[in-house]
């Protein structure tokens, strides 16, 4: 039976477009094909020769070609080049096949060759290279799993396209360390593996990250979040209330965190820690993001998220924020952190609020349950491997116990499947009697803070709002002009 084609659409990478089909057969996974233009052979050898002209008549400098920030400018510089190149040497050709085969020098000189086209799709989560012997493979954000047209040719090429990621981040990849973990320009993730550690074959694994930032417009329209809950975290991080996120592996940890990071106040310092640039706050904020570095073989330079965490301490912050907390020598600091005044978040792999809960205080964490009384909210996303969907799954808040030396969880909004909805389970405890004790609330005046702050963010989702210095800014008006901001919205 012939495959049903389910969608067909075009993108375009360094002046080159390509075609996508998705066509599935019944009993296989999807098959992914990139319909990318090719040159004749003649064309292809002369190419050749324009590519090494074009080497000599571009003198690189080891900064250029490492560093990941100078990449945008060097290929715009090859690009330019390559065009005049092309039009001197093929006459009479057409200015945008010129720029196709322009484009499709510079991929091979400077970029991934074909993974370039992947790179550009943005409805592809992840791309996975397994081997030379296999295509590679790719997550469609709507049909999931798929294998893709596209293969590399050769071990030793996935090897060189790993050395080029490694070196433009200031890391390497070697027989002697096979494993490594980098980013792209784009800030997408890499991870690649050398064989005999993988044992069919050299690896890459990308992660990839939308191009544009998610704003909480974006999750309250796909009803990730719901304006309720999303006001009820606003309030708590406007008075400093700590905060883990968890959830599974692509569950939506970080992006979600990042979302929330709008509500944070102006005046404030923030620092974020992460293993891979991810984080992206409203310009207007005192905002200083670190990231880790991995050092040789032999350790020396590395610098690692314990390190960044201690030394964050000493930068003075409002706000810390970290990445991933993976260790217990990493959750003692952020504990640390709490405990002397500072307001943290923090993401962390657990599915739900309890789950969480355990983790941190079982091996290899192993935090005494005293410890835990400075975290204030646990907020637990889940995703549905089969339709895509992401939610906020749970909202817990840590109760410690009167006696002391203990903490319960207090599951305040879940998510209900049969419904698609979130839910309040119980009233919140914590956060009402923080905010009666440090402001002068009483229960009437927090449930309209609530309400107003459900209000504002229904009128960014009505007006579909959802640049992050746009929303930051209308979360800057509620705090400093609240009044006419509330008119503007026609809240009554």
């Amino acid at each position: 039976m012939a495959a049903k084609e389910l969608e067909n659409y075009k993108i375009k990478a360094d002046g080159v477009e390509v075609g996508i089909s998705i066509a599935k057969e019944i009993g296989s996974v999807p098959a992914y094909t990139v319909k990318a233009p090719k040159p004749d052979i003649a064309t292809a050898a002369y190419l050749e020769t324009i590519k090494g002209d074009m080497l000599r008549q571009i003198r690189l400098t080891s900064a250029e070609v490492l560093d990941i920030k100078l990449m945008a400018d060097l290929k715009k510089k090859f690009l330019d080049l390559a065009v005049k190149l092309v039009n001197e040497r093929i006459p009479n050709l057409a200015q945008q096949k010129a720029e196709e085969l322009a484009g499709l020098m510079v991929q091979d000189l400077l970029g991934l060759g074909d993974l370039e086209y992947l790179l550009r799709d943005d409805m592809l989560e992840e791309i996975c290279v397994n081997s030379a012997r296999e295509p590679v493979w790719v997550y469609h954000k709507k049909y999931g799993w798929c294998k893709s047209s596209v293969k590399i040719a050769t071990e030793s090429k996935i090897w060189d396209y790993s050395s080029l990621i490694g070196r433009r981040v200031g890391r390497q990849i070697t027989a002697q360390d096979p494993l490594l973990d980098a980013y792209l320009a784009t800030g997408d993730r890499v991870n690649a593996t050398l064989s005999p550690i993988s044992m069919f074959g050299n690896t890459i694994t990308i992660r990839k990250f939308a191009r544009k930032p998610w704003t909480i417009t974006d999750l309250i329209l796909s009803k990730t979040i719901s304006e309720e809950v999303a006001a009820f975290i606003w309030l708590a991080m406007q008075y400093e209330m700590n905060m883990v996120v968890s959830g599974g592996t692509g569950a939506g940890k970080t992006s979600m965190l990042n979302v929330l990071c709008a509500f944070l106040p102006q005046n404030q310092r923030v620092i974020s820690i992460e293993q891979t640039r991810e984080i992206v706050l409203p310009s207007y904020l005192q905002w200083v993001p670190m990231v880790v570095r991995q050092g040789g073989r032999e350790g020396k330079g590395d610098v690692t998220m314990l390190d960044l965490m201690v030394n964050s301490l000493r930068m003075r912050p409002d706000r810390i924020i970290v990445g991933e907390v993976r260790r217990a020598e990493e959750a003692e600091v952020l504990f640390e952190a709490m405990h002397t005044g500072h307001s943290v978040y923090a993401t962390m792999h657990a599915e739900t609020v309890f789950e969480t809960f355990k983790r941190l205080v079982s091996p290899p964490i192993e935090l005494p349950e005293v410890v835990l009384e400075s975290l204030h909210f646990v907020l637990s996303m889940y995703r549905d491997r089969r339709s895509g969907i992401r939610r906020v799954f749970e909202i817990g808040e840590l109760i410690p116990s009167e006696k002391g030396g203990s903490v319960r969880a207090n599951i305040v909004y879940k998510w209900r499947s049969s419904r698609d909805k979130i839910e309040q389970q119980n009233p919140s405890v914590r956060m009402i009697d923080t905010l009666r004790t440090y402001t002068r609330m009483d229960d009437e005046e927090i449930k309209m803070t609530i309400r107003e702050r459900a209000a504002v963010l229904s009128y960014l989702a009505a007006k579909k709002i959802n640049d992050v210095d746009a929303v930051g800014r209308t979360v800057l008006d509620f705090y400093e002009s609240h009044d006419e901001l509330m008119k503007k919205i026609g809240y009554k």
